[in-house]
């Protein structure tokens, strides 16, 4: 299967090797490395794996964590291929291509970009600030993977954030900048597996996307409708 698995390393030459190293000796072949940060003396990458159905994670965890400095932020099952930004682009041109299904495409491909495991777009209504809790949204389209009905975070749409329910479920968020439209992308865990949280550029990732799919879209965001789902 594969695996994303994430680490904070401390910063220095040889660190990253002695992490790919330990990830080929408990059976994993690295497809692909993203550095998601590098600040004050630590980095925080995300390697994404081929592992051996058959194998323990157990295994692999132990092996990372015998590597002075390393901490593992979380292991989680990824959802298709290895992304590149390169592929947003791709998605906003099928956007545009076919902006009556717009929003549908957008929240259908997030998860595999995101290495979550669904998604939604969920429509906050007007008066969301005077209710308590910022309850009400619904849901106007759901991914194939999305639970039913599927559990939402508390959303406004003022701003693009991630947030972690009481259950361990990751979320981030991104508004449209209208309709009260707002993405909401889910990442859960399986035991063995935990996933990590949504990191600070997955979300400015998430949130660029949506900012050009709104501008591309326009007007055809007012016409969002959303069934009769609360969540």
């Amino acid at each position: 299967m594969l695996l994303r698995v994430r680490v904070t390393l401390p910063d220095r030459p040889g660190a990253l090797g002695q992490v790919a190293r330990t990830l080929g000796v408990s059976g994993a072949d690295i497809v692909q490395v993203v550095v998601l940060e590098r600040l004050g003396g630590r980095a925080v990458d995300d390697f994404t794996v081929v592992w051996p159905g058959a194998a323990r994670v157990e295994r692999l965890l132990a092996g990372l964590a015998a590597i002075p400095g390393v901490r593992v932020d979380g292991v989680w099952r990824a959802i298709g291929a290895p992304t590149t930004t390169g592929q947003d682009a791709e998605l906003l041109a099928h956007v545009a291509a076919n902006p009556a299904d717009g929003v549908a495409t957008l929240v259908d491909a997030a998860p595999g970009l995101l290495a979550a495991d669904w998604a939604v777009a969920a429509v906050v209504p007007l008066d969301w600030a005077s209710r308590t809790g910022g309850g009400g949204a619904t849901v106007a389209h759901a991914s194939w993977r999305a639970p039913v009905p599927p559990p939402l975070p508390e959303v406004t749409p003022l701003r693009a954030r991630s947030a972690t329910a009481p259950d361990g479920t990751h979320y981030a968020v991104a508004p449209f900048g209208r309709a009260g439209l707002v993405l909401v992308v889910a990442r859960g865990h399986t035991d063995p597996l935990v996933a990590a949280a949504f990191h600070a550029t997955e979300v400015d990732r998430l949130a660029q996307l949506v900012r050009a799919g709104a501008v591309i879209l326009g007007d055809r965001l007012d016409l969002v409708g959303a069934p009769a789902v609360t969540a």
